[in-house]
C-alpha cells in the first residue's frame, strides 16, 4: 500500500531522530499496516513529539492499548527484535 501523502507530510515532525524512525518505518514496515493500523498510526502522529520520541524511544509506552501494539511494532520494525 503506498504512503498517502498527508501521513509522509505528517512524519515530518522538524526533529532529527523522529524523521530518521518514522522515514524508516515508512520504508520498511508501513505497507504490511492493515486499515485500522493504518487510522492508528495516523492517530498517532497527531500526538506530540516529546511523547512519541518517548514511546519510539523504549521510555514508555501510550496508555491505549491498540496505539501501544502499534508503538511495539514500528520499534520491532524500526530497531529489530
Amino acid at each position: 500500500m503506498p504512503v498517502p501523502r498527508r501521513v509522509l507530510w505528517k512524519c515530518r515532525r522538524g526533529m532529527r531522530e523522529m524523521d530518521i524512525l518514522l522515514g524508516r518505518f515508512l520504508e520498511r514496515g508501513y505497507g504490511a499496516l492493515d486499515a485500522q493500523e493504518c487510522a492508528d498510526f495516523d492517530r498517532l502522529l497527531d500526538l506530540s513529539d516529546q511523547d512519541l520520541l518517548a514511546w519510539l524511544s523504549g521510555s514508555g509506552a501510550p496508555g491505549e492499548a491498540r496505539l501501544a501494539s502499534l508503538v511495539a511494532r514500528i520499534r520491532c520494525v524500526v530497531t529489530g527484535p
